[in-house]
């Protein structure tokens, strides 16, 4: 009888949670996930500021890293390939030709031989095979010909008709040191919100229109109590400016409203000062008497500023 007793009451052991105790295990479960999920929400509005944040600051730094490198290379001149002479020259005023004449312009100061049979002369005309100099000495066929210098104008200065203003930056040089001089504008458009960048051959017949293609940073808002997306540092000898410093300020917006906030995050970016080392350096040379390393802008630049 006692053993029977035993083995009956087994299966009551056995049975597992009561319809109460389940109960109570959910209305504690539920407790739980409900103190949990302000948190977890919290978590997901971060999550998004800090992506919207960190979206919006790679893109204006992108922008500036290479605005910072483009200005800097302003006023470069160079050559698309090494350049000879295809005859020989006598003193005084002479057409001769060329092995190229890429990259030339009416009023290029161009270095003629080397050592000290080197001279610099200034292209008075040309074509597609020859230029026209005054030279002071005999040189050979098959000598070098090179530019040296820079323009001075290669970033161009406010204080030129056409010149660059506190929102377009006109600059023009070999700006990607590949041996290709170009004329570039950065146009800041709060109309549109957008920062457009349109380069062309130095020696383009045209400027393109602005497109969308073009645009190099979107939600571009106006920048704190109104400052200029460009101001520019000058110095004046004689009569020929340099800009020999450029600040830039960019202001935008997320692209998306936050979360949290329910508002756009703003951020405001500044390059103070970024100097074009090859103006500065020309500019450094003209102030001290030296002007056969000054480049003039080349006429096709001039037409491309309108």
């Amino acid at each position: 009888m006692h053993g029977s007793s035993s083995i009956a009451s087994s299966p009551a052991r056995d049975a597992g949670f009561s319809l109460t105790e389940a109960l109570i295990s959910v209305a504690l479960m539920l407790v739980l996930f409900g103190s949990a999920l302000p948190a977890l929400r919290q978590t997901t509005f971060l999550s998004h500021t800090v992506g919207n944040r960190s979206e919006m600051h790679g893109s204006v730094r992108g922008a500036t890293e290479l605005m910072q490198q483009e200005i800097g290379q302003a006023g470069r001149i160079t050559l698309p390939g090494p350049v000879a002479l295809a005859g020989t020259t006598v003193a005084g005023v002479n057409t001769v030709a060329l092995t190229s004449t890429a990259g030339l312009f009416p009023g290029a100061q161009i270095i003629v031989g080397t050592g000290e049979l080197a001279e610099t002369v200034t292209v008075t005309a040309l074509d597609t095979a020859t230029v026209t100099a005054t030279f002071g000495l005999v040189h050979a066929s098959g000598e070098p010909v090179q530019v040296l210098g820079a323009f001075a104008s290669g970033v161009v200065p406010p204080s030129m008709t056409d010149g660059s203003t506190g929102t377009v930056l006109k600059l023009y040089g070999d700006l990607n040191d590949d041996g290709q001089m170009v004329y570039l504008e950065y146009t800041c458009d709060m109309q549109t919100g957008q920062l457009y960048r349109n380069v062309m051959p130095w020696n383009a017949v045209g400027k393109p229109a602005l497109t969308q293609e073009m645009v190099l940073l979107t939600n571009v808002i106006p920048n704190p109590g109104g400052a200029p997306c460009f101001t520019y540092q000058s110095e004046t000898v004689t009569t020929t400016t340099f800009v020999t410093g450029v600040a830039v300020t960019l202001s935008v917006r997320s692209q998306q409203r936050d979360m949290y906030s329910k508002n756009f995050q703003q951020a405001t970016k500044t390059l103070l000062n970024v100097s074009p080392r090859n103006i500065f350096l020309v500019w450094s040379m003209r102030s001290i008497g030296i002007t056969n390393r000054l480049q003039p802008m080349p006429p096709s630049i001039l037409a491309l500023l309108p």
